[in-house]
């Protein structure tokens, strides 16, 4: 979506609201296709006190499976657009200013950034997901599997000695 920022950046107090949807369906979230409806945006920029500021809101759901389980999932975000908006710079390093270079500005490239930037690294049905198990491929949340589990050739030896004070398993 293209903003018309001249009429905000000369007129103290002045403000627009806006509201549109970016579709993100041909972007891929580790080589699924996540994004199966449209993104909502809706926000305000407003000139305060010579001031621009950029409110907003990235609503949206993906369709994707669980990191662990691999169970089909749709987690929700509303993921916050928050920018100081600025003409020109004094200061280069500062990362809290948003440089505006053309007073028609495109929000979609800052919108996807942001949006990108939130999301987890991993998604999971839930906090306490167990997984699959990486023998029987038993989905671990249902209950334990029958798997005896494996030891690491490393501690073999801590494991015979361990055998070794107990002999009846216990």
């Amino acid at each position: 979506m293209i903003l018309d920022l001249e009429p905000i950046f000369n007129t103290e107090g002045f403000g627009q609201d806006f509201s549109f949807t970016l579709d993100l369906s041909d972007e891929t979230l580790d080589g699924v296709r996540a994004f199966s409806s449209p993104v909502e945006v809706t926000g305000r920029v407003e000139n305060q006190t010579g001031i621009v500021e950029l409110h907003a809101v990235a609503a949206c759901a993906l369709s994707l499976c669980c990191d662990r389980c691999a169970k089909p999932i749709t987690p929700a975000f509303r993921i916050p657009v928050d920018h100081t908006l600025v003409t020109s710079l004094n200061d280069e390093a500062n990362d809290a200013l948003y440089l505006i270079e053309d007073l028609r500005f495109d929000l979609d490239p800052l919108v996807r950034e942001d949006l990108f930037l939130s999301l987890p690294a991993k998604f999971l049905c839930r906090p306490d997901c167990k997984g699959l198990c990486p023998v029987c491929g038993q989905d671990l949340n249902d209950g334990p599997c029958g798997c005896k589990r494996a030891i690491d050739p490393r501690l073999a030896a801590l494991a015979a000695l361990l055998d070794a004070e107990d002999p009846e398993g216990k």
